[in-house]
């Protein structure tokens, strides 16, 4: 019960961050507002971990693991949304995003033994990715070639979060949540920080309005440090592929989002897409023997 109350707080905060994201591009550019959020939000981390006083991986196998998954999770995935949602609409982006757990399939079958694919198991991602598609199929028409770049982009990023996500199940067990997220996301921002002061320049000079503020700090303190101290808690309580079941279900809080904060009317797309992705999920999560995988850590 706990685990199915995280998961759908999860949903809760991440189907929010969209909105916010595409509210902060209106004024800063989107690497250095990605870097940014998360230099705050890893600020944060390292005072919960000090005053925790948890205990920092120093292995260079631990270290090798944290870095390749936060160079995939918050380098490749959020620097491709950050950039993407300049050219695409957010509820496109979210619809693209969903196919995490696609990929995540794939690769947790070629690294977890205990989360091998089977038949209902695709058959829900399919249905669930189908749902979404529903809901959004009328922002699928890409205007320009920018538009293209930014879906593709999107893609990538799903791959790269799926693969990453997968390699903390199959590696990850004997870490902390807490310094999981503090470390990839130390790992992940410096990349990106270092593309957005050389192409998008000064931070000082950005134009900070109230807005901006808001947005970075929302993303920062909620949509990064509580969701990722929840999340990979939930990734080592929950089997991998439905944990990022959570990636079909954000573009409909987006879409409920949509109607509360931009008056946007509830049409046959959502109510029909929204039951084909509880569908997916209901087949993803079905009832059937528990399987456990042992966690095998690097190193």
């Amino acid at each position: 019960m706990k685990a199915r109350l995280i998961w759908l707080f999860l949903c809760c905060i991440w189907g929010s961050t969209w909105l916010f994201i595409k509210i902060g591009l209106n004024d800063l550019p989107p690497l250095s507002f990605a870097a940014i959020r998360f230099v705050i939000a890893a600020s944060i981390l390292w005072i919960i971990v000090a005053v925790r006083r948890l205990k920092v991986p120093r292995s260079r196998s631990d270290l090798l693991l944290l870095a390749a998954t936060g160079v995939l999770g918050f380098t490749v995935n959020y620097g491709l949304i950050f950039w993407a949602e300049q050219y695409i609409s957010s509820g496109l982006a979210a619809l693209l995003q969903s196919t995490i757990p696609a990929f995540g399939l794939l690769f947790a079958h070629l690294h977890l033994p205990g989360e091998r694919m089977t038949t209902l198991k695709v058959m829900g991602v399919v249905l669930g990715v189908m749902g979404v598609g529903v809901i959004f199929s009328n922002q699928l028409k890409l205007s320009d070639s920018m538009a293209l770049a930014g879906c593709v982009a999107i893609l990538i990023s799903a791959a790269g979060a799926a693969y990453s996500n997968v390699l903390v199940k199959a590696h990850g067990g004997k870490f902390d949540p807490t310094i999981i997220a503090t470390m990839q996301m130390s790992f992940g921002l410096i990349p990106i920080l270092l593309l957005g002061l050389t192409f998008e320049g000064n931070p000082l000079n950005f134009r900070w309005t109230g807005r901006a503020i808001l947005s970075l700090f929302y993303l920062a303190v909620v949509g990064s440090v509580l969701a990722f101290i929840l999340y990979y808690w939930l990734v080592q309580h929950m089997d991998v592929t439905k944990t990022m079941l959570i990636a079909l279900v954000t573009p409909v809080v987006a879409v409920i989002l949509g109607m509360l904060v931009l008056s946007e009317a509830l049409n046959w797309r959502t109510l029909a897409g929204g039951l084909m992705i509880m569908s997916g999920i209901g087949l993803i999560s079905g009832r059937r023997k528990k399987e456990k995988p042992e966690l095998v850590p690097i190193g």
